[in-house]
């Protein structure tokens, strides 16, 4: 049977007088930020500059606060062990409740102190009595798996790198802790989107890293914290699209706002440009050509220089903004060859930013602006001539396909329409790409006049 006794944080919450709304008027937040609290279903803790008035809401320390949230964590984790892992719902005498990230989620799982010690953790307290560890030592932990999360088969002696650095930021995260972290998410940048065999979900490593240098920041040594604000720039860039391709773009959003703003921070005018892309591409997933086309000019106007297979692929992105508003195939051309002129411009060029973008990425969103111009049966011919396996990941593959089933569709072949759909869905499926779903959702919508036909019926099914 699940608990369903409030948590510690919700308790205290209760105690003081607030229901969750007046806690969140009280802050000047969303409401939902405190159902997490409440649940532990949060990654990271309250924003610093939450954190003291939070504090004396609730007429608790700072240390106090900690402890209600992570008792509030533990309160949950034991709630999912009851549900998945019979085996956790007590917690052995003098074991330490170590947090690590399960889809994204903080859960706490039992672990002997003499292992943790043997495997390069801090030591701490291991009387029996679960109140034995300091709130000193219980941060210590929490912020130390956060980038233990982050950094999975490292040694003892990296480890205990990570644990200093946790517990005095300023003296010892220094630059060859940044360069382990970058590793880490350029290896999870190079495996996204692989087939089902080869994937490992990057989410929670990607907010392990994001976790640990938020929690750094404040206090690492000025020269390395700017090497931090950039990684940090550069990860929640990623985050935002790992969100995206989830479907959850409220969190898109949040990554790539806080992105701008470290980019911000250290003067990164590129990277700021950059983002401002992804975010116009996250217009387009929700289907706003306004804010697509204000949102690439200013990309295109910014006081920033960007390298050319940027300026390429936002060239594209304003054409395809304009074709949904109606603009006509001629000047929705004239703009698609701009960014083919870009796009050939920058192969002399060297740039990390937007190195992936090339001639068969272009060609897809050149089929998907003639689609838009309403010239799908121009876009089937492009996907056909250039859309091949060996040039895309797994699941981009398959979101390829996606688009391309959309103008099989509008060009009046349902059958080959539906096939194509359902080829796009089981990568969909494998990869858990909702961005793909959302995309032959809208291909069964066009559909919808041949929804009897077998080949539409079974993709209907499939999804």
């Amino acid at each position: 049977m699940v608990d369903e006794k409030p948590s510690p944080f919700a308790r205290r919450r209760e105690t003081m007088g607030f229901s969750q709304e007046a806690l969140a008027e009280r802050l000047g937040i969303d409401v939902r930020t405190v159902r997490r609290w409440d649940t532990g279903d949060f990654v990271k803790g309250p924003q610093p500059w939450i954190r003291d008035k939070l504090a004396r809401s609730l007429q608790v320390t700072l240390e106090g606060l900690d402890e209600l949230l992570t008792a509030t964590v533990k309160h949950e984790a034991l709630v999912v062990g009851e549900v998945v892992s019979p085996e956790i719902t007590t917690v052995p005498p003098g074991a330490v409740m170590l947090p690590v990230l399960v889809d994204g989620k903080p859960v706490l799982l039992p672990v002997d102190p003499k292992t943790l010690a043997g495997s390069g953790f801090p030591t701490f307290a291991t009387e029996s009595r679960e109140d034995a560890m300091s709130p000193l030592s219980r941060r210590s932990l929490l912020r130390f798996s956060l980038v233990a999360s982050a950094l999975p088969a490292l040694d003892v002696e990296a480890h205990q790198h990570i644990a200093a650095a946790m517990e005095d930021a300023r003296r010892y995260f220094d630059t060859d802790l940044v360069q382990r972290l970058k590793a880490q998410l350029v290896s999870c940048k190079s495996s996204d989107g692989g087939s089902e065999a080869m994937k490992t979900p990057p989410l929670p490593i990607v907010l392990g890293i994001l976790g640990a240098i938020e929690e750094a920041a404040r206090e690492v040594q000025p020269g390395v914290r700017h090497q931090l604000l950039s990684l940090g720039a550069e990860c929640g860039e990623f985050a935002g699209w790992l969100y995206r391709d989830a479907g959850d773009l409220t969190r898109a959003l949040y990554w790539h706002d806080r992105a701008i703003e470290w980019a911000q921070v250290i003067g990164d005018t590129t990277m700021q440009g950059y983002v401002l892309l992804k975010k116009a591409q996250l217009a387009y997933d929700e289907r706003d050509p306004h804010r697509m086309l204000d949102l690439t000019q200013a990309v295109r106007g910014g006081s920033w220089t960007l390298p050319l297979r940027v300026q390429a692929e936002a060239a594209q992105q304003e054409a395809r903004a304009e074709a949904m508003l109606g603009a006509s195939l001629a000047s929705v051309e004239r703009k698609l060859g701009e960014a083919r002129q870009l796009l050939s411009s920058s192969m002399s060029q060297e740039c990390a930013l937007g190195a992936h973008y090339n001639d068969t990425l272009l060609t897809m969103q050149t089929a998907v602006c003639l689609t838009e111009a309403g010239k799908p049966r121009r876009s089937v011919d492009l996907y056909s001539e250039a859309l091949t396996e060996n040039h895309f990941s797994w699941r981009d593959y398959g979101f390829f396909l996606s688009w391309m089933s959309a103008s099989l569709a509008l060009a009046g072949e349902p059958d080959e329409a539906a096939r194509t759909g359902l080829e796009s869905a089981k990568r969909a499926s494998s990869s858990s790409s909702q961005r793909t779903r959302r995309e032959l959702q809208r291909v069964v919508e066009v559909l919808t006049p041949w929804q009897n036909r077998p080949a539409v019926k079974e993709l209907q099914t499939a999804l």
